[in-house]
């Protein structure tokens, strides 16, 4: 039921984000984020799966990079219904999707080729910086692809570098969804998914790697000590 709604709601939108195309960048983000907004109570009509926020007051106003962690289809919709107008880097085979990639492809995504790392350095820094300056925000998931809950694997330092050469915050994001809606599963759970904001990172002058460290580490020791167990104060 959740699927045959969540394909009829793409179809509903992503012709009104291809009409946008001619309005400035946050104004199309906002049209686009109508999936978003349709999507998150439709999960909890259809599945019982609802969430719940901590450190929201963390978002600040102007435009950041979110760290994110990624388990599961989940906080791509939902991070849009939290947080500002946003695109995200993502490997651009996704482009190419029926439907949903015209939708990815209206949002101006930073889309990737994940083989070439050199080049996708590159191209995350230059239009990440150009998209920032639009007052979009920029959502990476520093893993570099969906990571089973209770698992992962190593962060890349290409959010910290864009950060730091668009002298903006980093706020690092963690979240248990793929509890309740696994990596690449077509089942789900009644629930609720758990997520932590963080505080704003300053950048400015600091090291990547040393930023990406520090994020790692804080969005690590909330899924050990908060997300897996949300009873704890």
């Amino acid at each position: 039921m959740f699927e045959i709604g969540r394909a009829a709601i793409t179809i509903l939108v992503v012709p009104f984000g291809l009409l946008a195309l001619p309005m400035n960048p946050v104004s199309r983000s906002r049209i686009l984020g109508w999936c978003a907004n349709l999507v998150i109570p439709w999960l909890r009509i259809t599945c019982g799966i609802s969430h719940q926020i901590k450190g929201q007051n963390n978002i600040p106003e102007g435009p950041c990079v979110l760290l994110v962690k990624h388990q599961s289809a989940w906080e791509t919709f939902a991070l849009q219904t939290i947080f500002p107008p946003q695109t995200w880097v993502l490997k651009k085979e996704l482009l190419y999707i029926p439907i949903f990639g015209w939708g990815l492809w209206a949002s101006k995504p930073i889309a990737i080729d994940r083989n070439d790392k050199f080049n996708a350095l590159d191209q995350v820094v230059t239009q990440g910086k150009r998209i920032l300056k639009e007052g979009r925000w920029v959502v990476i998931f520093p893993e570099g692809t969906r990571v089973a809950y209770g698992l992962k694997k190593k962060y890349s330092v290409g959010g910290a570098k864009l950060a730091v050469e668009a002298n903006v915050p980093i706020i690092p994001v963690a979240h248990d969804a793929g509890r309740l809606w696994g990596k690449g599963s077509f089942l789900k759970r009644s629930g609720t998914i758990n997520v932590a904001i963080g505080e704003p990172i300053v950048t400015a002058g600091k090291d990547p790697r040393e930023l990406t460290k520090q994020a790692e580490q804080w969005i690590e020791n909330q899924i050990n000590e908060w997300v897996i167990r949300p009873d704890t104060p």
